[in-house]
């Protein structure tokens, strides 16, 4: 039986917390002289001059609402890599405990774990781009602590099998992390609804892709009310600004724009797919829940080049094994993707020359 007890960090379970002016009164008044701020104003905006919430409830109240989620279940963080990098101050001993991670994925999980001195274990997917869990399970030690799955998957763009990652998470003692940052775009359903039977499982998700909110810098992890609370008592005081939470606020008010959005985007994409198959220079577009393409190319680097060339920046993802010769291309506007199919479709290669025009 799961226990998250006994997996955070001794160090963590007895941390008291820094208590911060916000915190300790949250309530209305008409003097504040608590916090230190400049009670005389910003000259750039309406009360910039006040801490915000450090517990972003209003936020969260409004997000609750819209994924049916108690907003106790909700952290917010400064972009998806706090919550990442959270997890392993909780429950990681630096130099004792390990993770697991699924490449090829976001790279970032490992790069936090180097951060954190953190051994990383690999469970490299399978050729179809799906989980290996016998492979996962063979990497399983008493001392690890975190399994990381992304779903729909970056780069490869496909949706890992739910029942798959929820057997894991019923036979594992640890914390299973379930990045759905694109779930957005993906025919099958978010993991959200399993959290009340799920206890071990994290799922993280984010204004910077189907919200179109990359620059406000948001994240979210949902979880039980416990380690949430865990999140809260580790983070920084005030980690997510007023700016960004008006800003957030203001986005989840406008539904309809968003949904037409990912409308778009999917129509964009399909036609983005059927017009790079017949390029001749393409060789495979691995099928994607996601808004973006894998594409795999005769020559990545040359094509990557001639690309950049004619100013139109995709990402080169030739060197991460199971990616070999592909580049991962978002799907942009119309006329963005009109571009970039324009340049494709003049490209050959020769073998052994350089890329010409038809």
């Amino acid at each position: 039986m799961f226990d998250v007890k006994k997996i955070v960090r001794r160090n963590i379970r007895e941390l008291v917390p820094y208590s911060s002016a916000r915190a300790e009164f949250m309530g209305t008044a008409s003097v504040w002289l608590d916090a230190n701020e400049n009670s005389f104003g910003s000259p750039v905006g309406e009360k910039l001059n006040r801490y915000p919430d450090p517990l972003q409830m209003e936020l969260k109240r409004a997000i609750a609402i819209q994924k049916s989620v108690m907003a106790e279940r909700i952290f917010l963080g400064n972009g998806s890599v706090e919550a990442i990098d959270l997890l392993f101050r909780i429950f990681c001993e630096p130099g004792k405990d390990n993770v697991i991670i699924c490449p090829p994925a976001y790279r970032m999980y490992e790069v936090s774990a180097n951060i954190n001195d953190i051994s990383v274990r690999k469970a490299q997917l399978t050729g179809s781009f799906q989980l290996d869990i016998p492979l996962i399970r063979n990497c399983i030690s008493s001392n690890t602590r975190l399994i990381f799955l992304c779903s729909p998957n970056n780069p490869t763009g496909n949706d890992m099998k739910r029942q798959e990652i929820l057997e894991l998470c019923r036979s594992f003692d640890g914390i299973i992390v379930v990045d759905e940052a694109y779930i957005d775009f993906s025919e099958e359903a978010s993991l959200l609804d399993e959290l009340d039977s799920t206890p071990n499982l994290v799922i993280l998700q984010t204004f910077s892709k189907a919200m179109g909110m990359a620059g406000i810098r948001l994240g979210m992890a949902f979880a039980s009310v416990e380690i949430i609370s865990l999140f809260n008592k580790v983070k920084p005081p005030y980690n997510v600004s007023e700016i960004t939470q008006r800003c957030a606020l203001e986005v989840l008010g406008k539904k309809s724009e968003i949904d037409l959005s990912i409308r778009q985007i999917l129509m964009e994409r399909e036609r983005l797919e059927r017009e790079l198959k017949s390029c001749s220079i393409v060789k495979r577009i691995y099928p994607s829940s996601a808004n973006f393409l894998l594409v795999k190319v005769e020559d990545a680097e040359k094509v990557y080049d001639e690309l950049r060339k004619k100013g139109v920046i995709v990402r080169d993802r030739s060197n991460v094994r199971l990616c070999e010769g592909c580049l991962r291309i978002t799907v942009g506007t119309e006329g963005e993707n009109e571009l970039l199919i324009k340049v494709f479709k003049e490209l050959r290669i020769a073998k052994n020359e350089p890329l010409k025009k038809t």
